[in-house]
């Protein structure tokens, strides 16, 4: 069965536009109106990605966003014609997987659903476990675990985490985790990167001012430790 994508967005043109385009690649399309109406059609339709404006009647994107990472880790792509950061990294700190700001273009957005629901893992062929200090991640049941403690990661942090352990010691820049593990070739904003390992860290570190795991080389980029 094709993927189900929801579009929440209080613009019928922008709504129209994005149905039109989503099924044209094949997709199902529910959309919704308002933040209020998004909650509902997301708990009856359980689709497999949102596209979420950040500014609707009833309750916000960020709102709905909360609402959706109570129960759910599914792929979340905030539309915002917000240009300030402080609303990108709201997003990107709420759980959000990704950003693009209006008016975008058609292409760049399949782009991104596609590399989004690529991530999702679902199609994967799990492994065991991978294991590096306290950290293991069971890849039967995409869990995190530290110390006997199962830790709250969203599915992107989860894949970022796992490219670091498998690629010990290997620096890579921000552009270079976008493309290998967002999925993005030619669009994405540097800053996703840095929000979403700062969130890592807030989770896998005993002190993430003082990072043990996944650590920066100042001016290139992020690795992981390989004496751990």
């Amino acid at each position: 069965m094709n993927e189900k994508i929801l579009v929440c967005d209080d613009e019928k043109s922008i709504v129209d536009i994005l149905e039109f385009n989503l099924k044209k690649e094949g997709f199902q399309v529910v959309t919704a109106l308002d933040g209020a109406e998004c909650v509902l059609r997301f708990e009856s339709e359980k689709p497999d990605l949102i596209l979420l404006d950040v500014m609707m009647p009833e309750l916000n994107g960020f709102e709905v966003l909360k609402k959706v990472r109570q129960t759910s880790n599914v792929p979340v792509i905030f539309l915002t014609a917000r240009a300030e950061e402080v609303d990108t990294v709201l997003g990107l700190e709420l759980g959000a997987d990704d950003y693009v700001p209006k008016p975008f273009k058609v292409r760049e957005l399949m782009a991104r659903v596609r590399a989004n629901l690529r991530r999702t893992g679902v199609e994967e062929k799990k492994q065991g476990e991978l294991s590096a200090g306290d950290l293991t991640i069971d890849e039967d049941h995409y869990e995190v675990i530290k110390r006997g403690e199962t830790l709250d990661l969203t599915l992107r942090e989860l894949e970022l985490l796992k490219f670091f352990m498998t690629q010990r010691g290997q620096i890579f820049s921000r552009e270079d985790l976008l493309e290998k593990v967002w999925g993005y070739e030619y669009f994405g904003d540097v800053r996703t990167v840095d929000v979403t390992i700062r969130r890592l860290r807030e989770k896998i570190e005993d002190k993430p001012s003082e990072p043990e795991y996944i650590l920066t080389k100042r001016g290139v980029g992020y690795y992981f430790n390989e004496k751990i």
